[in-house]
């Protein structure tokens, strides 16, 4: 039999003549591909780590500068954590944005925020080891900038980074404008030397705007991107200047340059000559922005944003617009200079050279002693040693040892020497020290303000924080009274002869005049005032009482402790030169107290204004008298002893004002004021037992006025500024004068104002 049974055939597939690997490859590929959807899905969704959200994107959380401006526009300085400042796009120029399109990302106007033509080139020189140039884009790197990677991260988190920033940048596309997300990344990116974004660095590097970079300038800044450190024009110029040259060399490249432009800027120097740290410690208004800055720590906490959350002036990006006038400020920092450092300084120095107990008059040893001791105990090296555990006994024995320091000069900077850190304190107690304000005098904007002769070196603000007794500068106070309560004018007649106050505790006191002039006779109001007359300020003193003097400069704005002692009426009492200038200027005010203001608004980084300052004001005297007032102290500059104004310095404009100097030549003072303008400056040293040894050099009228001048000097001469044009052209401004009240019928018959005393003084 046969068997029928068979063997059925293997069937062959339909398309047997496929490798056997495609579907294998397949399967991968396309495993792949929902691996990779499934990666990039939740990472979009913060399933694998941290994702920004949409607010996050909208609102990229980044330290912003609080920046400081002036009245006239002008950046005085800034806050912050970082140096970071925001820039829109049309702050920056043309050739700031070529030259970075054609350095990083020429296609950044193609793309969708991923560059698949780049990421195939970088794929390809990996794979050929012949890698050209990187795949990010310039929103892949914007998104690096605003979330940073974790550092020392592994390779594995560092692949997850890198899709997570590609994720990030498609996000940042659908949400900003191309140009935003350039004005982002250039306010993002660090320029090296403490200067976060553009707009700091443009600053830092050129001390310019972005908008006014140039093209080579432009390349500059955008060279710096790949290495700060590496490019920096600083440190490494040659390298810096090759890297500027590569980025000019792509402008033209892609035509962003025209061949011409390209060989005419790349033989152009790096000039960096106007370069600057922004520093708090640099700068103009250093005083200024450190007051501002310790009013603005209060002011956050005082003035909660919506949320309740509170503002702070190192991250926020707040905008503060002062009312300081940058022209002004400078003016009063050169002539702080001009004066007291150039001049004044010096002539103090060798007024004391070979002077046993330089620079302290008729002190004991014992009283010398106690102040080094007490500045010995405020010295870092002191404190330094403390924490080290020192005992006292070996700190003093320390500070008496000589030993290699350095020491500031003002003609030579800082030098090295060799003396005891004893000595070095004596020394620094020999420096002269300055404060100025000055205001105007109908919105009370404080214009200028300086608080010292050297923030760097000298910290503490001679205008806000420094209180000295005022000297004659008060008595303009007393005769106010006497006007006010009393029937007295600039011409009425007082005597000048010696008064005696019985006080409470049994003792008499009778003040005397610095000289004999006219000692004995009957003189004007107006006269007495310009030649600072003791007597006649003790005889005002002595028919009003202190009690009424208190009150009025009450209602001028001084706060601080007055004793209510008959001495007050030749200035012996503490006030700030912010005070005094405060009040002074109630009498080109026609009677009006304006407290001086420093701030106009406030705003967010936004440029949304959150606070408004409104100063706060009250009639203090009435017309008549402020200008009967006013009067009086024109007669100190016209033939006083504020008459160097007119002689030496030759201000010819209508112009009032006081001197003042302390006992033993402390303190040295001039207030003054025009109609459009009111200053005050303070000289004098840290201690008051530091100073001259004779009136001569030591008054007001030597310290503080040449000072005043030399400020007034300068703003009227400006012809930047509105107080040129008055005295330039006098026919436009034909009343330009103190106002005079209506019912002010003018100083009677008889007069001093036609009598100038012949006798000159210089004392006060």
């Amino acid at each position: 039999m046969y068997n029928t049974t068979s063997t059925p055939r293997k069937k062959t597939p339909q398309n047997s003549n496929y490798p056997k690997w495609v579907k294998p490859f397949w399967t991968i590929y396309v495993s792949g591909v929902v691996l990779l959807c499934l990666i990039f899905a939740g990472i979009s969704y913060g399933l694998l780590g941290f994702m920004p959200s949409f607010a996050d994107l909208e609102n990229p959380e980044t330290n912003l500068a609080t920046e400081v401006y002036s009245v006239d526009g002008e950046l005085l300085g800034k806050y912050y954590y970082e140096n970071r400042s925001m820039c829109q796009y049309h702050e920056l120029p043309k050739s700031l944005t070529d030259a970075l399109l054609a350095t990083e990302d020429v296609r950044f106007y193609q793309h969708s925020g991923v560059d698949a033509r780049a990421l195939v080139r970088v794929t390809f020189g990996i794979l050929t080891f012949n890698r050209k140039g990187g795949g990010s884009t310039i929103t892949q790197q914007l998104a690096k900038n605003l979330f940073p990677r974790e550092p020392h991260a592994n390779k594995i988190k560092l692949i997850f980074t890198k899709l997570k920033e590609w994720v990030v940048a498609a996000k940042l596309e659908r949400e900003y404008a191309k140009n935003e997300i350039i004005a982002m990344y250039l306010n993002t990116v660090d320029f090296g030397n403490n200067s976060l974004g553009i707009k700091s660095a443009s600053r830092t590097y050129f001390d310019k705007p972005p908008i006014d970079l140039k093209v080579e300038e432009s390349a500059l800044m955008v060279g710096m991107l790949k290495a700060p450190t590496k490019y920096s024009p600083r440190k490494n110029p040659k390298t810096s200047f090759e890297r500027r040259n590569t980025v000019l060399q792509q402008m033209e490249k892609y035509n962003f340059l025209a061949e011409s432009q390209y060989d005419s800027i790349k033989t152009i120097p790096i000039d960096i000559s106007k370069f600057s740290l922004q520093s708090h410690t640099q700068g103009i208004a250093t005083y200024f922005r450190e007051y501002i800055r310790l009013f603005m720590t209060k002011w956050c906490q005082e003035n909660p944003k919506e949320d309740g959350s509170h503002y702070d002036i190192y991250k926020d990006g707040l905008k503060i617009y002062t009312t300081i006038d940058s022209r002004m400020q400078k003016h009063a920092e050169e002539a702080v200079t001009e004066h007291i450092c150039n001049y004044l300084q010096p002539m103090f120095f060798d007024h004391w050279r070979g002077h046993e107990n330089a620079p302290f008059y008729k002190l004991s040893d014992e009283e010398t002693q106690k102040i080094l001791t007490s500045a010995m105990k405020r010295s870092e090296r002191y404190n330094l040693m403390k924490d080290a555990g020192y005992t006292e006994a070996q700190i003093k024995a320390s500070f008496s040892k000589k030993t290699k320091m350095k020491v500031l000069t003002w003609d030579r900077g800082m030098i090295d020497t060799v003396m005891t850190p004893m000595d070095s304190i004596r020394y620094m107690k020999s420096f002269l020290h300055c404060g100025l304000m000055a205001v105007d005098p109908n919105t009370g904007h404080v214009k200028a303000y300086v608080g010292g002769v050297n923030y760097t070196y000298f910290q503490f603000d001679h205008v806000k924080l420094s209180k000295r007794q005022v000297g004659s500068t008060f008595k303009p106070y007393v005769y106010t009274v006497a006007m006010q309560n009393g029937d007295y004018n600039p011409c009425t007649m007082v005597p000048n002869v010696p008064v005696t106050f019985h006080l409470p505790e049994g003792n008499t006191w009778t003040p005397h005049n610095s000289s004999d002039y006219k000692q004995g006779q009957m003189l004007p109001l107006r006269e007495a005032l310009a030649n600072s007359l003791n007597y006649v300020s003790a005889y005002l003193m002595k028919q009003f009482g202190p009690e009424a003097i208190i009150q009025l400069v009450r209602n001028m704005g001084m706060t601080s402790d007055i004793p209510a002692v008959p001495s007050i009426c030749l200035g012996a009492c503490e006030l700030s030169l912010y005070e005094q200038v405060g009040a002074i200027n109630c009498f080109p005010n026609q009677g009006v107290y304006v407290e001086p203001t420093f701030i106009t608004k406030i705003c967010d980084k936004e440029g949304n204004v959150i606070y408004t300052f409104i100063p706060k004001t009250n009639e203090a005297i009435d017309q008549i008298t402020a200008f009967k007032t006013v009067r009086l102290m024109q007669g100190v500059v016209d033939y006083g002893t504020g008459r160097r104004l007119r002689g030496q310095y030759g201000l010819s404009f209508p112009l009032a004002g006081k001197t003042g100097t302390t006992d033993n030549q402390s303190d040295g003072w001039f207030v003054g004021y025009t109609p459009s303008l009111t200053c005050g400056v303070w000289v004098g040293c840290e201690d008051r037992a530091a100073h001259f040894r004779s009136i001569a050099l030591g008054q007001g009228a030597r310290t503080a006025l040449p000072v005043f001048a030399l400020f007034m000097q300068k703003c009227y001469n400006d012809p930047e500024l509105p107080y040129n044009k008055i005295i330039k052209n006098p026919e436009k401004y034909p009343g330009y004068d103190f106002t005079i009240p209506a019912a002010y019928v003018g100083d009677p018959s008889g007069c001093n104002e036609k009598e100038r005393p012949k006798q000159e003084i210089d004392f006060d």
